[in-house]
Protein backbone atom coordinates (compact mmCIF):
# COMPACT_ATOMS: atom_id res chain seq x y z
CA UNK A 1 0.00 0.00 0.00
CA UNK A 2 1.21 3.24 -0.89
CA UNK A 3 2.11 6.21 1.70
CA UNK A 4 1.97 8.97 -1.00
CA UNK A 5 -1.73 9.08 -1.88
CA UNK A 6 -3.39 12.39 -1.59
CA UNK A 7 -7.15 13.07 -0.24
CA UNK A 8 -9.31 14.91 -2.16
CA UNK A 9 -10.35 18.46 -1.44
CA UNK A 10 -13.08 20.03 0.50
CA UNK A 11 -15.38 21.95 -1.62
CA UNK A 12 -17.67 24.11 0.01
CA UNK A 13 -19.25 25.35 -3.07
CA UNK A 14 -22.78 25.53 -1.82
CA UNK A 15 -22.03 27.75 1.11
CA UNK A 16 -22.82 31.41 0.22
CA UNK A 17 -20.71 34.27 0.23
CA UNK A 18 -20.55 38.11 0.15
CA UNK A 19 -21.04 39.69 -2.80
CA UNK A 20 -18.36 41.61 -3.72
CA UNK A 21 -18.83 45.17 -5.89
CA UNK A 22 -16.57 47.02 -8.63
CA UNK A 23 -14.70 49.55 -6.96
CA UNK A 24 -12.84 52.22 -8.64
CA UNK A 25 -9.71 50.62 -10.76
CA UNK A 26 -12.19 47.90 -11.46
CA UNK A 27 -14.97 46.60 -14.51
CA UNK A 28 -17.37 43.69 -14.37
CA UNK A 29 -16.64 41.80 -17.61
CA UNK A 30 -17.75 38.64 -19.87
CA UNK A 31 -14.92 36.23 -20.97
CA UNK A 32 -15.35 36.26 -24.83
CA UNK A 33 -12.40 33.67 -25.29
CA UNK A 34 -10.15 31.29 -23.28
CA UNK A 35 -6.43 31.72 -24.57
CA UNK A 36 -4.49 29.73 -22.37
CA UNK A 37 -1.47 30.19 -20.06
CA UNK A 38 -3.72 31.71 -17.70
CA UNK A 39 -4.77 34.33 -20.05
CA UNK A 40 -8.20 35.14 -21.50
CA UNK A 41 -10.20 37.83 -23.68
CA UNK A 42 -13.14 39.38 -22.13
CA UNK A 43 -15.37 41.81 -23.36
CA UNK A 44 -15.86 44.83 -20.36
CA UNK A 45 -19.05 46.16 -19.67
CA UNK A 46 -17.25 49.91 -20.55
CA UNK A 47 -17.04 48.78 -24.14
CA UNK A 48 -13.45 47.69 -23.90
CA UNK A 49 -11.89 44.40 -25.27
CA UNK A 50 -9.31 43.65 -22.65
CA UNK A 51 -6.60 40.89 -22.45
CA UNK A 52 -6.88 39.09 -18.70
CA UNK A 53 -4.29 38.09 -16.95
CA UNK A 54 -5.60 34.89 -13.96
CA UNK A 55 -4.05 35.68 -10.94
CA UNK A 56 -2.48 33.06 -9.26
CA UNK A 57 -5.01 33.03 -6.41
CA UNK A 58 -7.42 31.75 -8.81
CA UNK A 59 -5.03 29.58 -11.14
CA UNK A 60 -5.99 26.28 -10.95
CA UNK A 61 -8.31 26.58 -8.32
CA UNK A 62 -11.26 28.42 -10.06
CA UNK A 63 -12.08 27.39 -13.74
CA UNK A 64 -13.19 30.02 -15.92
CA UNK A 65 -15.13 29.51 -18.99
CA UNK A 66 -16.21 31.92 -21.84
CA UNK A 67 -18.95 33.47 -20.92
CA UNK A 68 -18.40 33.59 -17.62
CA UNK A 69 -18.63 37.29 -15.44
CA UNK A 70 -15.75 38.03 -13.95
CA UNK A 71 -14.13 41.26 -11.98
CA UNK A 72 -11.37 42.66 -13.60
CA UNK A 73 -8.51 44.85 -11.87
CA UNK A 74 -7.80 47.27 -14.74
CA UNK A 75 -4.12 48.57 -15.31
CA UNK A 76 -3.43 51.88 -15.04
CA UNK A 77 -0.42 52.18 -17.41
CA UNK A 78 -2.23 49.24 -20.10
CA UNK A 79 -5.65 50.15 -20.79
CA UNK A 80 -5.85 47.07 -22.75
CA UNK A 81 -4.58 44.92 -20.09
CA UNK A 82 -6.36 43.65 -17.22
CA UNK A 83 -6.24 41.63 -14.06
CA UNK A 84 -9.10 38.78 -12.90
CA UNK A 85 -9.58 39.27 -9.48
CA UNK A 86 -13.07 37.78 -8.98
CA UNK A 87 -15.19 34.46 -10.66
CA UNK A 88 -18.74 35.47 -10.51
CA UNK A 89 -21.45 31.88 -9.74
CA UNK A 90 -24.70 32.33 -12.31
CA UNK A 91 -26.95 33.42 -8.96
CA UNK A 92 -24.24 36.25 -7.97
CA UNK A 93 -24.43 37.63 -11.34
CA UNK A 94 -28.17 37.53 -11.72
CA UNK A 95 -27.68 39.50 -8.34
CA UNK A 96 -25.66 42.13 -9.73
CA UNK A 97 -27.59 42.09 -12.98
CA UNK A 98 -31.02 42.04 -10.26
CA UNK A 99 -28.65 45.36 -8.59
CA UNK A 100 -28.63 47.40 -11.74
CA UNK A 101 -24.37 46.76 -11.54
CA UNK A 102 -24.39 44.50 -15.08
CA UNK A 103 -26.30 46.15 -18.34
CA UNK A 104 -29.34 44.38 -18.94
CA UNK A 105 -28.26 42.96 -22.56
CA UNK A 106 -25.82 40.48 -20.32
CA UNK A 107 -26.21 37.40 -21.27
CA UNK A 108 -25.46 34.99 -17.60
CA UNK A 109 -24.22 31.71 -18.40
CA UNK A 110 -27.02 29.16 -16.88
CA UNK A 111 -24.92 25.91 -17.13
CA UNK A 112 -24.16 26.08 -13.63
CA UNK A 113 -27.59 25.96 -12.51
CA UNK A 114 -28.75 22.62 -13.22
CA UNK A 115 -28.30 20.22 -10.74
CA UNK A 116 -30.50 17.21 -9.45
CA UNK A 117 -34.02 17.10 -10.17
CA UNK A 118 -34.30 19.23 -12.79
CA UNK A 119 -34.52 16.49 -15.91
CA UNK A 120 -38.37 17.23 -16.35
CA UNK A 121 -37.95 18.93 -19.34
CA UNK A 122 -35.94 15.67 -21.63
CA UNK A 123 -37.83 13.35 -23.29
CA UNK A 124 -36.27 10.13 -25.01
CA UNK A 125 -37.50 8.61 -28.25
CA UNK A 126 -37.91 4.72 -28.51
CA UNK A 127 -35.89 4.66 -32.12
CA UNK A 128 -33.27 1.68 -31.55
CA UNK A 129 -35.77 -1.04 -30.46
CA UNK A 130 -36.49 -2.37 -34.29
CA UNK A 131 -34.95 -5.16 -33.08
CA UNK A 132 -32.23 -5.49 -35.58
CA UNK A 133 -29.17 -7.85 -34.84
CA UNK A 134 -25.82 -6.44 -35.85
CA UNK A 135 -24.84 -9.76 -38.18
CA UNK A 136 -27.97 -8.79 -39.98
CA UNK A 137 -27.06 -5.49 -40.52
CA UNK A 138 -23.01 -6.72 -41.82
CA UNK A 139 -24.78 -9.52 -44.20
CA UNK A 140 -26.70 -7.10 -45.61
CA UNK A 141 -23.79 -4.91 -46.38
CA UNK A 142 -22.04 -7.64 -47.51
CA UNK A 143 -24.35 -8.57 -50.16
CA UNK A 144 -24.38 -5.18 -51.02
CA UNK A 145 -20.79 -4.89 -51.72
CA UNK A 146 -20.10 -8.19 -53.02
CA UNK A 147 -23.07 -7.42 -56.37
CA UNK A 148 -21.84 -4.15 -56.40
CA UNK A 149 -18.42 -5.83 -57.09
CA UNK A 150 -19.75 -8.79 -59.81
CA UNK A 151 -21.94 -5.76 -61.50
CA UNK A 152 -18.35 -4.30 -62.15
Amino acid sequence: MGKNRRRGKNENESEKRELVFKEDGQEYAQVIKMLGNGRLEAMCFDGVKRLCHIRGKLRKKVWINSSDIILVGLRDYQDQKADVILKYNADEARSLKAYGELPEHAKINETDTFGPGDDEDIQFDDIGDDDEDIDDVSRRFLLQVTRKAVNE
